[in-house]
């Protein structure tokens, strides 16, 4: 399960494809935007019409099927070997995430949806107390866990089979229980083009819808002109951080520009819920939830077939298809930033957490703009939302006290939502076109981000912005098949992991190795004393070595084929099986901080610093098993190579 060895860093049928393709689409789009905009809108008239069901249907299961991995068994299987530990600490973690999925639109629509519901509700009548309920539950339903799901999802999918099942960190690893080693080739290589022009036009759109917002904002705090120009001028400048920010990595500027702009998301959050109606935001969020989950299911399958509107088709539809068709996207960025983390951490982290954020941010401003028109009689914001919905935050804030001051808070976390989508989607393009690795040259995610800027720039200034977003929600349809056939991949996948997991268990009553051949106080000596690396290594070369080469040389005696590999990261046994998975034995040579309780004459250069010491420690294929064999004689490792290999001939028992 892994590609032509000495591969080229770059893909370059992917890369190739992908850029010829996203010119072809962009001449067309600019060249004749109306043209493009009649055939891409008449596309997604007749998918509304003929497909809303099957929308509904796929995100109905998404949702399910991540509730479900997130409450059964399988929710303690990692992203990564047993033994991998978190990249990123849990509120970095939490600040990427909301960067990447939900950052800007909050900014653009927390106080615009709201507010454009409650003046044309569905059902209800227009700016009426009924009417402000159900603004608000359509806004919770819209931006709530059926969205957050869509993502986790494909996250799930692709952080599995990267990280679990060594396959490349792409879009084609989805498709590996489907068409399993040939993604590799020309199909592998069409889901990849497919997910790279998907994502280059879904970021180019939001980057030239996005620019009038700044623009606003800059209109109201500076006077500056709002026009085309100006908010090119804008977008080159985001495109020139993002370019500043790619360069110095995820660690440090995506990383350090999430974690900002969530500080200034909560600041901005708290000023608003303080100066405002606290105790009614307060009340509202409560009811606003609570309406919310006791629509859930109704809201999730109604599909408005006995009122005959088109209501449906311009919002959930609208919204389902524009979360799938940024899936892609925001699901491999986020893989690539779970690496370690449990399934059910996974699932609470990504579908409950952003969840409750962002439904509490959609009350505070949502509510608040409503409560300001119905209330405090402030017409002005609900024609500022008809007119231009990229004024309507500046509108809202402007009624506030130190309004200057919020205004400007909220320009700066758009443009830095803006530079974060730009260099995390240059990452992830990037990725694609890279089989799925992230250590490439610099050249590379340059190319992405400057791209990036360069057609939504052209698409701003000559028209066709709204086509290609049409286009891009129109392709969520044959994605969201793709998806649900790797959903069922990874739901069978996860069935054979328990079923490792269960031989582990159900053999772990087994007699256990004999240590006869040493006295109780050298096994004592062993256990209490803390080695180097140079006595782990000389241990595993004298004794681990000649163990796993005996066991080895009596596997080929019964007709198996073995490798033995020695390298400086580990010494490993392999056992191939034919058909079935085979069987992985490695020892090896892992730091880890000293105990508190032992005896130690390691140097430290600083008193401050942690003592480690070295185990021999047991790996598996699944990772590492978390004991240390130091010191066992050679029976003992061999009865252990032997131990593990009897678990591992009942877990393919199992499989039968």
């Amino acid at each position: 399960m892994t590609e032509t060895e000495n591969k080229s860093p770059l893909n370059k049928p992917v890369f190739l494809t992908s850029s010829a393709l996203i010119i072809c689409l962009l001449i067309f789009a600019a060249g004749t935007p109306e043209l493009a905009d009649s055939i891409f809108q008449k596309l997604q008239d007749v998918i509304v019409s003929n497909g809303s069901w099957f929308y509904v249907l796929t995100v109905t299961i998404i949702v399910l099927a991540v509730v479900y991995l997130g409450m059964s068994r399988y929710g303690e299987i990692k992203l990564g070997p047993d033994h991998a530990t978190p990249e990123f600490s849990f509120g970095t973690w939490l600040s990427m995430l909301f960067a990447a999925g939900m950052g800007i639109g909050l900014m653009f629509f927390g106080v615009a949806e709201p507010l454009m519901h409650f003046m044309a509700p569905p059902t209800a009548q227009a700016e009426s107390i009924d009417a402000v309920r159900e603004a608000m539950k359509t806004t919770f339903f819209h931006w709530g866990i059926h969205a957050w799901a869509i993502y986790a999802v494909v996250a799930l999918i692709l952080g599995y089979f990267a990280y679990r099942q060594n396959l490349p960190l792409t879009l084609r690893s989805a498709l590996y229980p489907l068409i399993g080693d040939r993604i590799y080739g020309w199909p592998g290589h069409v889901v990849d083009i497919f997910a790279v022009t998907s994502t280059v036009f879904g970021i180019s759109t939001s980057l030239g819808f996005g620019a009038s917002q700044v623009n606003a904002g800059f209109n109201y705090l500076f006077g500056l002109p709002s026009n085309t120009g100006v908010q090119i001028a804008i977008m080159a400048g985001v495109v020139g951080l993002a370019v500043i920010s790619v360069t110095t990595g995820l660690d440090k500027g995506i990383r350090r520009l999430s974690e900002t702009n969530m500080v200034l998301a909560i600041i901005l959050l708290l000023i608003v819920l303080f100066l405002g109606p606290t105790v009614f935001l307060l009340q509202a969020f409560m009811q606003n939830t609570g309406a919310y989950l006791s629509d859930i299911v109704r809201n999730t399958f109604n599909l408005y077939t006995y009122e005959k509107t088109d209501w449906i088709g311009g919002w959930t539809i609208f919204y389902w298809g524009w979360w799938l068709a940024w899936a892609p996207f925001v699901g491999l960025f986020i893989a690539r930033i779970s690496f370690g983390r449990t399934i059910r951490e996974f699932v609470i982290g990504v579908l409950l957490i952003p969840s409750a954020f962002t439904l509490f941010w959609m009350t505070i401003f949502g509510n608040g703009a409503i409560d300001q028109v119905l209330v405090q009689g402030k017409d002005v914001l609900a024609q500022m939302v008809n007119d231009d919905t990229s004024v309507a935050l500046f509108v809202f804030l402007e009624q506030f006290p130190f309004s200057s001051v919020l205004s400007f808070i909220a320009v700066l976390m758009v443009i830095i939502f803006f530079v974060t989508s730009c260099d995390s989607g240059a990452m992830v393009v990037d990725m694609l076109c890279s089989h799925g690795e992230n250590n490439t040259p610099l050249w590379q995610r340059v190319y992405w981000a400057v791209g990036v800027g360069i057609v939504s720039s052209i698409l701003l200034y000559a028209g066709g912005l709204g086509a290609l977003q049409t286009m891009t929600i129109a392709a969520a349809l044959p994605f969201a098949i793709v998806l649900l056939i790797a959903i069922s991949g990874l739901l069978k996948a996860l069935r054979i992991e328990s079923y490792k997991r269960e031989s582990l268990m159900v053999l772990a009553g087994s007699p256990q190795h004999s240590d006869s051949d040493k006295n109780w106080k050298e096994r004592l000596e062993n256990i209490v004393t803390f080695p180097d690396e140079k006595a782990v290594r000389r241990y595993i070369n004298k004794v681990v070595k000649p163990a796993m080469t005996e066991v080895g040389e009596e596997f080929k005696e019964q007709q198996f084929d073995v490798r033995i590999e020695d390298t400086e990261e580990a010494l490993t046994l392999t056992v191939e099986l034919g058909g079935d998975p085979e069987f992985v034995y490695a020892v090896y040579p892992t730091s880890t901080e000293q105990p508190e309780f032992g005896p130690t004459d390691t140097p430290r250069l600083d008193e401050n610093e942690k003592a480690t010491y070295y185990r021999a420690e047991v790996h598996l294929s699944e990772g590492g098993q978390n004991y240390d064999i130091m010191g066992w004689s050679k029976i003992s490792v061999i009865n252990d190579v032997i131990d593990h290999y009897h678990k591992h001939q009942h877990f393919i028992h199992l499989l039968k």
